[in-house]
């Protein structure tokens, strides 16, 4: 058997050395030492196959809760992350896969609780990690401690940052287009003027984007949990509301 037929590898290489110069090939005069191949970064690794599992769970989610939401909180993650000197491939890690449960509380109208779900759905993964065992633990923390009506609070630096990344992506103009959207989804009226938020029922026609402010989005800039995010909060809060004051005058007629 011919060399190139036992090894096609090596048989490649051969036929490109054929195109280089003598500054690349290795067997000519005045070459320079050949390059090594860059090593593979492990954590990268582990982050990429948490992206690839966390977007197979999204086929048929809804807009207000789709695979882009899960890129801007991941996003988000890393500015308050590094300006807070998390642990970036567990931070980046839990970010992708903080959602996967979300389906199964939007087909059981909220009975399913989202985080909970997700970590489990993230377990038999998140063990299988090149990582610690406390590091994987803080990742599956970070998704369980995630949700604002949660009943875990975060108790990891990774964790308090996703729960500020998440909660930023629910306020200001994101948070605004998020909330009717939500509502578009549920079949809700526009506003339920007649009614006080406080007496509608969520997953109604009148679990309004207006509600959703009240009851929910007005309070999330009190809850925030790291410096970075106190600051990106309070700026998109008083976007948000500038914009429903402004909402409310023109349902009402009076600009």
């Amino acid at each position: 058997m011919l060399e190139a037929d036992a090894a096609p590898g090596r048989s490649k290489r051969f036929r490109a050395g054929n195109l280089m110069d003598a500054r690349t090939r290795p067997d000519l005069p005045g070459a320079a030492a050949p390059r090594r191949p860059e090593t593979p970064d492990p954590e990268e690794a582990i982050i990429e196959a948490a992206r690839r599992f966390a977007e197979s769970c999204f086929a048929g989610s809804r807009g207000s809760h789709a695979w882009d939401h899960t890129q801007r909180v991941c996003r988000l993650s890393e500015r308050i992350g590094r300006a807070e000197g998390a642990d970036m491939a567990v931070l980046c890690t839990a970010a992708l896969l903080h959602d996967i449960g979300r389906r199964a509380q939007d087909e059981s109208a909220g009975v399913v609780c989202h985080a909970e779900r997700g970590e489990q759905m993230a377990r038999p993964l998140v063990r299988s990690l090149a990582l610690s065992p406390a590091r994987r633990e803080n990742i599956l923390h970070c998704i369980r401690a995630h949700r604002f009506r949660g009943g875990q609070r975060p108790r990891t630096l990774e964790a308090r940052v996703l729960f500020d990344a998440d909660k930023l992506d629910a306020i200001g103009a994101v948070g605004v287009a998020r909330a009717f959207l939500f509502a578009g989804e549920v079949g809700a009226r526009l506003h339920a003027p007649e009614m006080r938020p406080e007496e509608t029922q969520p997953y109604s026609q009148n679990d309004t984007g207006y509600r959703e402010f009240r009851l929910k989005l007005s309070r999330v800039r009190e809850h925030m949990l790291t410096a970075e995010g106190r600051r990106l909060a309070d700026e998109r809060h008083r976007f948000m509301a500038d914009f429903f004051d402004r909402f409310l005058a023109e349902y009402d007629g009076v600009r």
